[in-house]
Order: C-alpha cells, then structure tokens, then sequence
C-alpha cells in the first residue's frame, strides 16, 4: 500500500472551505510520492462538515485527482443503520475504498463491532478498511474480532491500525489471511510497525512531507532498515508535537508556516500554542536546512 494521507480540509479566515488550497494540497501530494489519498477521515474535521461540504470535498478531490492516485473515503459513525444508508447512497464508483472507524462513545461490545462491520461489509462490494483507534472512540477493536472479520468477509481488506498495541497488532499480522493488509494509523510507530509486516502508514505528516516520509515508508518495505531508521529518526519530534494540542491542530499549523493554508480549524478544535508553534517553526528551520 505504501504511504496514504489523511487529507485535512482547509478553512478560509471566514470558516468557509478553502476549495483552491485544497486543490493545491491534491496536487502538492500527487507531486511529491503519496501512494493514495485518503479523504473525510478524523483528521478532515469531518464531524464540523455540513453534508453538503463533505459531498462538495469528495466531488472537488475526485475531479482534481482524475484517476492520478487511488482513494479512500471515511465513511463511519457509530449508528450502524445510518453508516449502511450513507454507504448505499454515495456514488462509489470513483473511490477504490472505504475507510470505516469502529462506532465511538457507544462503547459497543466485541459481538456488536462484530455485527457493525458485518452490515456495512453485507451493504457494498466496494472494499472496505477497518479503523481501530481506541485513543478516540473508547473502545478497542481486539485481534480476534478482526481476524474474524477479516476471514469471514473478502470484502473486508485491512485495517488501519492505531491502538498502539504491539502485541495486538504482531498477532493480527501473525494470523490474518493473505489478502488482508495491516497499515499504521499512527505516524510514529510506522517504521517499527512496517518491520513487523504492515504495508505502509495512512499519515498525518505526510500532509506537510509527502515526499520524505512516502521515502521512509518506501526503504522501510525494502528492507533498508537503516535508510528508514534516519528519516523516521529526523522526524520524531516533529511527530510528537503534532498531537499535543491535539490533531490536525498541529499539522495545519505547519501547513500555514509552509504556505499552504490559513491555520483555521472549527470548533471545538483550536490552533496549537504558542509554545508548540515556535518550537514547530524552529523544527522545521532545521529541517530544511538539512535539505539545502
């Protein structure tokens, strides 16, 4: 699989969608290594999007891609009728799958992620990648629950996985069947999570360093451990202070420094510190002096 984006969805200083910097981040992608983009995730800030914009995003990146890379659409949420009737509403004929996070705040046992999965799986023939991130819903989706899915369903064809779990994630790759693909949802543990057997990394970063991080991922599934080792070591900071005050609060904020986007986010999300942003700007000071 490689290296995909998380897309963010640019503002304007007026809280409207920045459509012509969104464009320009398509383009930015497409140029510099990205694998496939994925679009309306958590890190689009989709539960602050109108049904209109998140429609207008899809169309607008679709058109600006024209078949340059594949795509990925989130579509989740945690009433499972309303996830199945949006999946069978939307025209899926342009995206080669669909991103799915495990239903948040409800707290669902294992059988009921089970059950929730089954429906959207039953509802398309598109594919279908499960999305673990208990940090968010609350809920952690365990190894035997995906490797039932994953065998149960053909459809069903990977998860992105960020629980952090070592253990859970080396016995998924240890036991799921072959078409079934194991992608990092979280930038730092990318390169060790690729040693272990995953296919690449659905990024955040790689909003800001398409082509630097899609060249960690690309060393890494080589095998050139100790080329991946650098890079991934270059940018561990930088990773960290991504989440401080929270996602994608801190990759726009480095976005706007690149002058790509205005840093504007809906609330409830806010822009990063002071203290985050400058420690950022020195960062990446450095960064791309070590590039000149």
């Amino acid at each position: 699989m490689g290296m995909g984006i998380a897309l963010i969805t640019p503002f304007k200083k007026d809280g409207s969608v920045d459509f012509d910097a969104l464009e320009r981040l398509v383009e930015y992608q497409i140029e510099n290594g990205t694998d496939y983009l994925v679009i309306l995730g958590t890190t689009a800030e989709t539960p602050t999007l109108t049904e209109e914009e998140k429609d207008e995003i899809a169309r607008v990146v679709i058109a600006k891609t024209n078949k340059r890379l594949p795509i990925v659409m989130g579509i989740g949420g945690n009433n499972t009728r309303t996830v199945v009737e949006k999946i069978k509403s939307t025209d899926l004929s342009q995206v080669d799958a669909v991103l799915s996070v495990v239903p948040y705040y409800n707290k669902p046992s294992q059988e009921g992620i089970y059950q929730h999965y089954k429906a959207i799986a039953q509802a398309t023939s598109t594919p279908i990648v499960l999305y673990n991130v208990p940090g968010r819903t609350g809920v952690n989706m365990k190894a035997e629950t995906i490797l039932r899915l994953a065998n149960e369903f053909p459809n069903i064809v990977g998860i992105k996985e960020a629980s952090g779990n070592f253990a859970q994630i080396d016995e998924i790759i240890k036991n799921k069947p072959n078409h079934f693909m194991v992608i990092s949802g979280d930038d730092g543990i990318t390169f060790p999570l690729i040693t272990l057997g995953g296919v690449g990394v659905i990024s955040v970063i790689g909003n800001a360093f398409p082509r630097e991080f899609s060249r960690m991922v690309r060393l890494a599934m080589r095998g050139d451990l100790a080329g991946a080792r650098e890079i991934h070591y270059r940018f561990t900071e930088l990773m960290e202070l991504l989440f401080v005050d929270g996602n994608p609060a801190g990759v726009k904020s480095m976005l706007s420094m690149m002058g790509f986007i205005e840093n504007e986010l809906r609330l409830p999300l806010v822009p990063t510190t002071l203290k985050t942003t400058e420690r950022m700007r020195q960062i990446l000071d450095q960064i791309r002096l070590l590039e000149k």
